[in-house]
């Protein structure tokens, strides 16, 4: 990773154009061949980027003026104009690890494994993220009678949560060995719209009370 401080205009030269008059700027070159120009504002978008695959080719004097060329395998190009270097800095990264799931998602799944009674009587668990061709359902069940429960567990339940379960669950019940398989939509809150869907897709919901499942709260002892 490489970040530039400078001052610097910017040209987009494309299916677009457009121009980005002389200031300062923060740039990113980055390890996957993306340029990206920043401001001091406008959240983490930039203002212009190049994705890659792309090259980037620098003809610059000593100081660090001078001019980038970044262009892609399309032939569209990213002029940067660099009037001044104020800062110029690169860092090794390594390998990303990649997205953790949120820390009490990923604790719901693995307390949920544990007491799955909670979602009925004589029920079983067959296993954790079980596999599908498009991700991992977070739990596989049967239930008393034997047949397979397809469970989505999240920490705030909305509408993307249950078209993602009703995907798992199209692919699943081409399965022999499973179908019939049915949905259950877990979640410590549930959003109106969410519930609404999932009820029309024949998807049950079932609110996880997370401070009962870690033993830190009896419901038996509320007044309310």
């Amino acid at each position: 990773m490489r970040l530039v401080v400078a001052r610097c205009s910017v040209d987009y030269a494309g299916r677009l154009t457009s121009h980005l008059p002389s200031a300062v700027r923060l740039l990113l070159v980055k390890a996957d061949g993306s340029v990206l120009v920043h401001a001091d504002g406008g959240s983490y978008k930039p203002l212009n980027w190049m994705a890659p695959p792309a090259t980037l080719r620098i003809d610059a004097d000593e100081a660090g003026a001078g001019t980038w060329t970044v262009t892609n395998k399309a032939g569209e190009q990213l002029l940067i104009t660099v009037e001044e270097v104020l800062h110029d800095a690169s860092y090794e990264l390594g390998v990303d690890p990649g997205l953790v799931k949120d820390g009490v998602e990923a604790h719901l799944q693995a307390l949920l494994a544990e007491q799955v009674h909670r979602l009925g009587e004589g029920w079983r668990l067959v296993r954790r993220e079980y596999p599908t061709a498009i991700g991992p359902v977070d739990l596989m069940c049967r239930d008393a009678d034997g047949l397979a429960v397809a469970v989505e567990i999240k920490r705030r339940g909305e509408i993307d949560g249950v078209e993602q379960l009703t995907r798992y669950l199209e692919l699943l019940g081409r399965d022999p060995l499973l179908a019939p398989v049915r949905g259950i939509f877990a979640a410590q809150e549930i959003k109106p719209q969410a519930r609404v869907l999932a009820q029309d897709r024949g998807i049950e919901c079932v609110v996880l009370d997370y401070d009962a499942m870690r033993g830190l709260d009896d419901p038996t002892a509320r007044l309310f």
